[in-house]
């Protein structure tokens, strides 16, 4: 909270303290102490990420160096660093410079295009690290900074504030799409190569990955979240992603009154379409039929089958209980690998 700088009372001047906002050398008083106050958070924030975010250089598989292709951010010391699938595709290799003109290799050791995230490791150790935060404390209208490193030698550094969360990007590698989900949109200007960069909160913990510029003054981020974890930690890991894969079709659909009473909840996942061949259709579910819940856990719209569709679901029979003409059904389905 800002203090009222004290103004000296005239005389038979009987006006509240609190009136003292009308007078115009208050107001500018308190809109200097604001910007003072900005200005702090956001330099604080660019201070303590500009240097764990480097410029990346690819160098293509069918030969040759691509220009800049985006940024990553250093999130552990010994060279681990984080940015967009598509700011890495079609590369194994290049170069990360960061802004006090370090120039390293690095190898691309995992990634994931339909989350758009990518994890390669850098040449060095002693990288100066970003610590990731959380994106689920977010608010709408939070102050957050977006840093990118274009150049390689210029970070740059821009502020704005979360406009809206929740929103789905939709994401696609071959015949596979997906909706990445609760993505973060704000108002921070997204300079070219800005892909791949920081999205920071004032206390210059990373809350995103920037990963599109969807408009004039208009930019998105992955959150980082405990989703979006386990998926860098699986390519940390693995150099991939594991996702289970049952071939339905389908969106959100209100579950009747009397079931919505029974189940707590209010939606369902209608199933629209059945890919030929799918687990799903060899296990009996049907177009028309509403899902409920998945191996035990609710089933509320398309997002929720997509969390509950993990690697370790592959080969294992799960049930799904759903309705059907009125009544509640129970099948088991068996979940493969899907295939991008």
């Amino acid at each position: 909270m800002v203090a009222l700088p004290d103004v000296p009372a005239l005389a038979g001047d009987d006006r509240r303290t609190d009136d003292r906002v009308d007078d115009p050398h208050v107001t500018l008083a308190i809109e200097e102490d604001a910007l003072d106050a900005y200005s702090a958070a956001v330099s604080s924030a660019a201070a303590r990420l500009i240097p764990t975010v480097a410029s990346l250089r690819v160098e293509l598989r069918a030969g040759g160096w691509a220009g800049s292709r985006g940024s990553a951010v250093a999130f552990t010391p010994d060279g681990f660093l984080v940015t967009n699938a598509h700011v890495v595709a079609g590369a194994e290799r290049g170069g990360a410079t960061f802004v006090d003109g370090d120039e390293l290799t690095f190898e691309v050791i995992g990634r994931d295009s339909l989350s758009d995230l990518a994890v390669v490791r850098a040449s060095g150790n002693g990288l100066a690290a970003a610590p990731l935060g959380d994106a689920t404390a977010l608010r709408v209208g939070q102050l957050v900074v977006a840093i990118g490193n274009p150049l390689g030698f210029a970070g740059t550094v821009t502020a704005g504030v979360v406009s809206a969360l929740g929103r789905s990007l939709a994401a696609r590698d071959g015949q596979a799409s997906r909706l990445v989900e609760n993505v973060i949109q704000t108002d921070a200007a997204l300079n070219p190569g800005n892909s791949g960069g920081a999205l920071a909160d004032v206390r210059g913990r990373v809350v995103g990955i920037n990963t599109a510029v969807a408009g004039i003054g208009l930019g998105l981020a992955i959150p980082i979240d405990a989703g979006t974890r386990l998926i860098i930690t699986a390519l940390m890991r693995d150099g991939r992603v594991r996702r289970a894969y049952l071939g339905i079709v389908g969106g959100t659909r209100r579950l009747s009154t009397t079931l919505a009473e029974r189940l707590g909840r209010t939606t369902g996942l209608e199933v629209v379409q059945l890919l030929d061949g799918s687990p799903a259709a060899v296990a009996g579910i049907r177009a028309g039929d509403l899902i409920l819940s998945l191996n035990g856990g609710a089933i509320g719209g398309v997002g929720d089958l997509q969390r509950s569709l993990v690697g370790d679901l592959v080969g294992r029979p799960i049930e799904i209980t759903l309705e059907r003409g009125g009544g509640i059904a129970e099948l088991e389905v068996t979940p493969t690998e899907l295939r991008v």
